[in-house]
């Protein structure tokens, strides 16, 4: 049976008022004190989100790999557009590839009583699901990490027709010594681009070489990397299909360090199509994924689950992408 606060408060050998100011996040608590009263709160399943009187906070947290790239910042930008519209804040937060859903998390999560998380492209603590339940707080997973946990709402890019349309460009035009700089390998999206990559070559008849697939990080560093291990083979690609735009500047560089002109000697397609595409020399053929739309799309769904207590009629809701064909590939010198 749940406890009441005068149960915790009396536990914790402190008055009801302290107790009160745990639960709604309120400072003149010492952190140790704080600590073991949130552990009392958790340990007799009182709830203090519980009750229909309670007014929604108007915060929702937005949780991401990282902030300093182009592509978080379309994130940011379609995130708070529909926050704005809605009239609630985003508290945003970078987990730089840590696991979330830690104790101290959870907590700070739960002292500002946010109304729901939009998670982007970050891997979820084991147990997660559980916590947020019990604090009644909604969560929606974007480009996930990992498997999500049954019924949990994802927002996403149709990213395995995206690379089938980045290989079958390629083809196209001519080349067969094709390479694949993919993602992270912990998420989704990273698997769904490799996947069509492979699909389209299967179906051209051009079996995939092992040597022809490198992991990146989405960064430049990761395509960096990757392109200059793949460009020094003894039969190296003459088209590489990074894995996002930001790895496909980082071929750029590895590209020129060894004399090569682009597309004149390498073909490169990116994905994601942000701003920086145009600017590239030449500038930048890509696969463009609707990254504000996907953002507004996670933060509509959480709201309406949080505030209208409705359930995704998609759990599962997959954006279009489209080729953008610009002027960074063209027929293969030789192959």
């Amino acid at each position: 049976m749940a406890g009441t606060i005068a149960e915790i408060a009396g536990q914790a050998g402190v008055s009801i008022g302290t107790v009160s100011k745990v639960l709604n996040g309120r400072p003149g608590v010492g952190d140790a004190k704080r600590a073991q009263i949130l552990r009392l709160i958790r340990q007799s399943g009182y709830d203090g989100r519980a009750g229909k009187s309670k007014k929604p906070s108007r915060l929702i947290d937005f949780v991401m790999r990282g902030i300093d790239t182009l592509w978080a910042t379309q994130l940011l930008v379609g995130a708070e557009e529909e926050a704005a519209r809605a009239g609630v804040g985003l508290v945003i937060s970078a987990t730089h590839g840590r696991l979330i859903g830690n104790r101290h998390w959870i907590d700070r999560l739960s002292e500002r009583h946010s109304d729901g998380v939009v998670v982007v492209a970050s891997r979820i603590h084991a147990g997660i699901e559980a916590e947020l339940e019990r604090l009644r707080i909604p969560y929606v997973l974007l480009d996930m990490a990992g498997s999500p946990p049954p019924g949990v709402a994802v927002v996403g890019a149709t990213n395995a027709a995206g690379g089938r349309a980045a290989v079958d460009h390629l083809l196209e035009l001519g080349h067969r010594r094709i390479a694949i700089v993919t993602g992270n390998r912990e998420l989704a999206c990273s698997q769904e681009r490799l996947d069509g990559y492979v699909a389209a070559l299967v179906r051209a008849g051009v079996n995939p070489r092992g040597d022809y697939l490198a992991y990146g990080n989405f960064e430049i560093s990761g395509g960096y990397r990757a392109a200059c291990q793949l460009l020094d083979l003894d039969e190296p690609p003459t088209a590489i299909f990074a894995g996002s735009d930001l790895q496909a500047y980082g071929v750029y560089q590895a590209a020129r360090e060894r004399g090569l002109r682009i597309p004149d000697d390498l073909s490169v397609v990116g994905f994601d199509d942000v701003p920086m595409c145009e600017w590239l020399m030449p500038k930048l053929t890509t696969v463009r994924q609707p990254l504000e739309e996907m953002a507004r799309q996670g933060v509509r769904m959480v709201l309406a689950m949080a505030y209208q207590e409705a359930t995704p009629s998609q759990p599962k809701l997959e954006l279009a992408t489209t080729l953008v064909v610009r002027e960074s590939t063209a027929p293969p010198r030789r192959q």
